[in-house]
Parts: C-alpha cells; structure tokens; sequence
C-alpha cells in the first residue's frame, strides 16, 4: 500500500495512497513509547527460551518445552539497542542473535553482527537529484548477502542487493509501470523469492527471481485472483508476503470491504482468496501480517493503524494453511502490523505494534499484552533471536529471562 498508506505502504499502500491508504506511513507518527514488560507472562517465555537454547540443538523442533511452563525465573524483556539514528524501522531481518539487518525511512539499512552493541550504517548511495527512498523490507541470508526493497509509485519501487555486507549495493529491479507499488517481499530459500505489488488492471502483481535477487522477472496473472475494489496489502513491517517451506506463499489484504489472505502452493503462479474475520472495510483496515511456522500453521493479525481508532478482532489464525481463518478467542487489544513465532515451539508467537507487545502461548487462540513499547516489525532467528523494529530509530532484542 502506498506509503503513509503502505504504512506502512506508507502504512499500507493504503496509506499511500489515501491517507487511509496513506497507509500507515501511516496516517500520522505516533511517539515512540518506552514501556514496561509484564513480568508474569514474560517470564515463562524467558525460561523457555533458555531451555530451548539448549534443548533444540539435540531435539526436533517439534519436541521442544512449551513457554509459559516455568513458574520462577526473571522474565524475558525487550531491551533496546541504541542506533544512532531516528528513522522508523519497518523492514527487519534476523539472522541470529548477534546478527540483524533493518530497513527503513530516509534510505536508511543498518547492520549489527554483536548483538545490537553496534551498527553500521550501510544504506544503499543516492544517486545525485535522487531523494532518499523508502525501505520497507529485507531479507537476510547471513551478515553479508541480503536484499532490501524500496516501496513507492512508479520508479521509487526498487530492489537492491549485497553480497558483501552492505559495502557495496547493486539496484537489480526498478518498477518502471507507474500503475504499480511494491510493498513486500519474501524468499523461499537463498535464490527463490518473491515481491508483490498493489493490484494492477485489477489483480495483484508478483515478482519472481531464481538467483538469490539478482535479476527479477514479473509473474503471469492468470492465476491471480481478481482484486477486490480498493484493495491492497500494506507495507507496514514486511510480512504482508511471507512464505513457508519451499513453495508455499500467502498475501496478506486490507483496504476492501473484505479482509482477505491469499495463497499460493508453486511460488506464485496460481492463488487462492480466503476471506478473513479481521474487519476491513476501510483503506485503514485490514490484514498487516501473517506468519506461518509451517505450511499449515498461521496467524493473521492487523487492525486500523490510525491513531485513536479501536481495532477489535484484530487477530485469527489457521490451522489449514490459509484455507480457512477463525478469530483469535481473545485477540490482541490495538492494531498490531508485525507478528513472528517464537523458533522450536509450536504455540509461541509474539505480535507487535505502536502500543505494544502480545504473546500468545497457544497458538494464537488468545493473546496477552507484555510490553507497552512502541515496535512496528519483529523476527526470530532458530537461535531465539529475536528482534523488534520501529519507529525513532527503536531496535530491540529479547532478551531471556534466568531461572530463579
């Protein structure tokens, strides 16, 4: 969506494009809050994170301890990472717990590999007469391949690409149909991957490279579902495209009378449109970001994103790879853009947003508020590092709890 609007597209694109849609770049800036974690629920999820740490190198993902099992231990928190700058993070990459990317206003791509102690500014140059673009999303291979998108009408949708740890950028996509705004992308592995822009002649358009970002090429439309009228996917915290395995793919919407989450099975191709029971019906509203921690397990969560305005049933989830969607029992309290899934755990997911943090504990049937600080994106790395971004330059770590 386009950028206030893409939100993110400045909120969503439809911030961009509408100041509803001005998509959240969103319809205004809130202040970044601070906030305090709730210690009870942070604290099964700290002494989770410890077990896990040294339980998932010798057992299977599926078999790991259920945070919110510990009844003593010093709860897990956010702690904020001095960067030096005040653009508002929402493209954010982890890669581990000492390595982590992000992306944002103002041009500006930061990369820390000691854990948040310190970052480099390796932004992408601006070429003379160029204003700074927006960046809205990164993917991460390691601390020195990822790929970061720029989100905008026209010529300012753009892909860079970097092998060598930001020193050196290469522009290998620039939108050149000014009926198209790229909001998010995702890869399936460190060659395939995926962009996708607002609807253009009436359909949703994607992007596919085979080369790890190299070199793009726009996928046919046939499979593509028609669009609703006035939807689009917001560019809020770079999960409205998010993927699972090596094929499978889902688009999150908003902005139409219907909230819908899209997927695809063949990295693209063909699609199918679910209707989902987040409320929309607004260019403010709809679906923000979805995760999935496997090809049939997800969470959907999003809202309004302007400021002021109440965001019920903001949350649901699937249990059947998007095909169907339930509302979360007790969903999360206020418009949330970012969610993620705690690594090793089948049931753990914490959900963000600029009033705060949720957790969940099953599965996303209820969710509870931990932190009241103001965060836009989160990603976890399978070491359990975790990590939140958003705006005045608010970059977070989580870090664990110890046992009492």
């Amino acid at each position: 969506m386009r950028t206030g609007r893409k939100e993110g597209r400045t909120e969503g694109r439809t911030a961009g494009r509408t100041a509803g849609r001005t998509k959240r770049r969103a319809g205004q800036e809130r202040p970044a809050r601070t906030g305090r974690p709730g210690r009870g629920v942070w604290a099964g999820l700290g002494a989770a994170a410890l077990a896990l740490t040294s339980v998932a190198a010798v057992q299977p993902a599926g078999h790991a301890p259920d945070p919110a099992s510990s009844a003593t231990s010093r709860p897990s928190a956010w702690s904020l990472k001095a960067t030096g700058t005040d653009a508002r993070f929402r493209g954010l990459a982890a890669v581990s717990r000492s390595t982590a990317w992000v992306a944002g206003s103002k041009g500006t791509v930061l990369r820390t590999t000691d854990g948040g102690a310190s970052w480099r500014n390796v932004s992408p140059p601006v070429a003379p007469g160029e204003s700074a673009l927006e960046f809205r999303d990164v993917e991460a291979f390691d601390g020195r391949r990822a790929v970061v998108l720029a989100i905008g009408e026209g010529e300012a949708s753009r892909v860079f690409r970097t092998t060598d740890g930001g020193a050196t950028w290469t522009e290998s996509f620039r939108n050149t149909d000014p009926r198209a705004f790229y909001d998010c992308m995702t890869f399936f592995d460190r060659r395939h991957g995926l962009a996708m822009s607002d609807p253009v002649d009436g359909k949703y358009r994607i992007l596919s490279t085979a080369d790890g970002g190299r070199s793009w090429k726009v996928l046919p439309d046939k499979g593509m579902p028609a669009a609703l009228e006035g939807e689009t996917a917001f560019a809020a915290s770079g999960q409205c495209l998010v993927s699972s395995g090596p094929r499978d793919v889902w688009l999150a919407t908003g902005g139409a009378a219907r909230a819908r989450v899209l997927h695809s099975a063949d990295r693209g191709l063909t699609w199918t449109a679910t209707d989902s029971p987040v409320p929309a019906g607004d260019p403010a509203r709809g679906v923000f970001g979805v995760a999935f921690r496997d090809r049939t397990h997800g969470i959907a969560v999003g809202g309004d994103y302007r400021a002021g305005e109440q965001s019920p049933r903001a949350a649901a989830l699937s249990r059947d790879g998007g095909r169907t969607w339930a509302a979360a029992a007790r969903p999360v309290p206020a418009y949330r853009s970012g969610v993620a899934w705690l690594p090793h755990t089948r049931r753990t997911a914490l959900a963000v947003g600029p009033t705060g943090t949720d957790l969940t504990t099953d599965g996303g049937r209820t969710w509870r508020t931990v932190d009241t600080g103001s965060y836009d994106t989160v990603d976890c790395a399978r070491d359990l590092g975790c990590w939140a971004a958003g705006e005045k330059g608010r970059v977070a770590r989580l870090e664990p709890g110890q046992p009492g």
